[in-house]
């Protein structure tokens, strides 16, 4: 059992995982009698605390939900009602502000033999606010990422209203930055490019695996874009970790090449341009395209080579960190400007891109699943192409959490070499790295290990980096610099230490960089001795062993949301603004501010209407 909605039984346990609660409730049965009531840490099945009572509500109850929910939108069913509102949390009523929800009643109505399932809200003083099922629309989960208890709003006065309208004002600055670049995009006119052509026909058919149809669809939606608009493509492709985006970005570039332009590949790290450095050339080997990389790898004079031939438009992709952004790389003809992992880049950059991308066509790639409800504000502005699917023959990764344990540890990677495998093991401070791989060596004296990290010489890094691709190292210690799209099939089991330090997207990247074969994979998190873990802390790493099953991306972001806030997909000045009224309702009046701007008229109070 890892997840809300499922149960167990085992002897005279039975175990329940309602949607009310946070953790399991585990039943002792001696026969027919009840001994006790409890909930318990699904990771160290401890207990937690008694229950003295337990009122569990069939489904069946609810006799009106289908009637009721018939003709709407299922999204907003599933993000409103029972899958994900349990007792006890936040939330919010666009007419009368934050509330704690408190679970349901049926309430008569008035001289009518009927009654109706309704969501009892408490607010300041006591006061409680009866929704109606059929006006669920009206609300919305709280969730602000400050891990503090929010302010219940009183009812029956105006510091609600206020309080949205200041938020609604400072949503406009959002919104028009926003639109900054769209409106340029708009005056930008390009030619339209040639239909596939029998190279790229060739190409595609020699992709080794079977595609999704989530690729197929998104390389659809790409071609469509540049061959039939006018107006430069900003479209972004979100795909969860190993999901087959790099693939979709080749074609595209192809695509591009082919038509007489150049492409730029801009990634956040050295050791990720060197890989996708790696991946196109391997993949366009058979065509007379001419790659090239920009990184720290590459020593200062071949950097000038390149950079020169670049601009004389000899060089058809260039790959590369920040460097591709520097005022001495000049473009020939460039064409597509492939981004991935955007949201990783320093503000300057952003301010870089802001400029490029209002003139040239953009493909960003994001392994960062953003909240649909933010999607549907984004949409109003720029394109997205989603991978839903997992490539054929994936397995889930069997993940562990676990207090540090030499045992395990040495179990964990003895299990991986005797299969052929290799083993990451990351610990994140650089100064410990020596004393760990010396660790790791004392355990298995005939494996190769090697130290990588930020830190590391770059001949050197490059030299490690080389030998963990040709299987030339077992063991690789290193620090989160692995973190990034990094992809060596053979790599299927990873070792994390003070895993509780990390943020949730963070450990999900982390461990996608195992299990993108068909082999089976094997994630190890682990907290110090002694360590309890409790808080934001037990939060991510029960909702990290809760998300097994492939194309989790969605429920971690949703949960990261909730642990971390929204700072990092809207920027940090806008947080305060968003714990202000949650983060659902702050992109409903996202969204309605961009749909005012876009029609040139000021956004009118309120996002739904009544």
């Amino acid at each position: 059992m890892v997840e809300e909605g499922q149960f167990s039984i085992r002897g005279g346990l039975l175990d329940l995982w309602l949607e009310r609660y946070r953790v399991p409730v585990r039943l002792d049965l001696i026969g027919n009698s009840l001994e006790g009531i409890y909930l318990f840490n699904p990771l160290t099945n401890e207990k937690i605390r008694e229950l003295k009572e337990l009122i569990v509500i069939p489904f069946k109850s609810l006799p009106d939900l289908e009637k009721v929910w018939r003709g709407r939108k299922s999204e907003k069913y599933e993000k409103i009602f029972l899958s994900e509102i349990k007792e006890g949390d936040y939330v919010v009523h666009i007419d009368y502000g934050i509330g704690e929800f408190t679970g349901f009643k049926n309430v008569h109505l008035g001289g009518v033999q009927k009654e109706t399932v309704n969501l009892i809200v408490e607010y300041a003083k006591g006061d409680h606010l009866f929704v109606p099922v059929h006006q669920i629309e009206r609300l919305t989960k709280y969730i602000g990422g400050t891990g503090k208890r929010p302010a219940l709003n009183s009812l029956g006065t105006a510091v609600w209203e206020r309080t949205k309208q200041k938020v609604k004002d400072s949503i406009i600055e959002v919104a028009r930055d926003l639109l900054e670049v769209y409106a340029k995009r708009e005056l930008v006119k390009r030619k339209t490019y040639s239909p596939d052509s029998s190279f790229q026909k060739e190409l595609e058919d020699s992709f080794e695996f079977h595609e999704t149809s989530g690729q197929l669809k998104s390389v659809a939606e790409i071609k469509e874009d540049l061959e039939k608009n006018i107006k430069p493509m900003d479209r972004l492709l979100v795909g969860d970790v190993g999901f087959g985006k790099t693939e979709v970005a080749i074609r595209a570039a192809f695509k591009v090449v082919v038509d007489g332009r150049q492409v730029a590949i801009l990634v956040p790290t050295t050791i990720l341009a060197e890989q996708h450095f790696h991946l196109f050339k391997d993949r366009l080997k058979k065509f007379p395209i001419r790659v090239e990389l920009l990184s720290r790898f590459v020593d200062k004079r071949r950097q000038r080579e390149v950079i020169i031939d670049v601009e004389k438009g000899v060089v058809d992709i260039i790959i590369g960190t920040h460097r591709l952004l520097s005022k001495d790389v000049k473009f020939s003809n460039l064409g597509l400007l492939v981004i991935d992992e955007e949201h990783r880049f320093g503000v300057v950059q952003k301010e870089k891109l802001k400029k490029v991308r209002a003139e040239i066509d953009v493909l960003s790639l994001s392994a960062t699943p953003i909240p649909r409800s933010l999607q549907l504000s984004l949409t109003k502005i720029r394109d997205i192409s989603l991978l839903t699917d997992p490539p054929l023959g994936r397995l889930p990764i069997e993940t562990k959490i676990a207090e540090w344990n030499e045992e395990l540890i040495k179990e964990g990677i003895s299990q991986e070499l005797a299969r052929g495998g290799q083993v990451f093991y990351l610990s994140n401070r650089i100064a410990t790295l020596p004393a760990k791989s010396a660790f790791i060596k004392n355990l298995f004296p005939k494996a190769k290990v090697a130290v990588a990290s930020g830190q590391t010489d770059e001949k050197e890094l490059e030299k490690t980096m080389d030998a963990l691709y040709s299987g030339k190292v077992d063991v690789l210690v290193c620090t989160s610099i692995i973190g990034s799209g990094l992809d060596v099939p053979n790599v299927n089991t990873i070792l994390i230490e003070n895993a509780h330090k990390f943020g949730l997207a963070d450990l999900y990247q982390l461990r996608g960089r195992i299990g993108r074969g068909e082999k089976e994979a094997y994630a190890y998190l682990f907290y110090p001795k002694g360590y309890k873990p409790e808080g934001a802390a037990a939060q991510r790493l029960l909702a990290i062993s809760q998300a097994k099953e492939l194309g989790s991306g969605f429920k971690i972001a949703r949960a990261d949301l909730e642990i971390r806030g929204a700072g990092n997909l809207l920027g940090t000045a806008q947080s305060g603004n968003i714990s202000l009224v949650g983060f659902e309702l702050y992109v409903q009046l996202l969204a309605q501010a961009v749909e005012q701007l876009k029609n040139n008229s000021s956004p009118r109070s309120g996002t739904q209407d009544s």
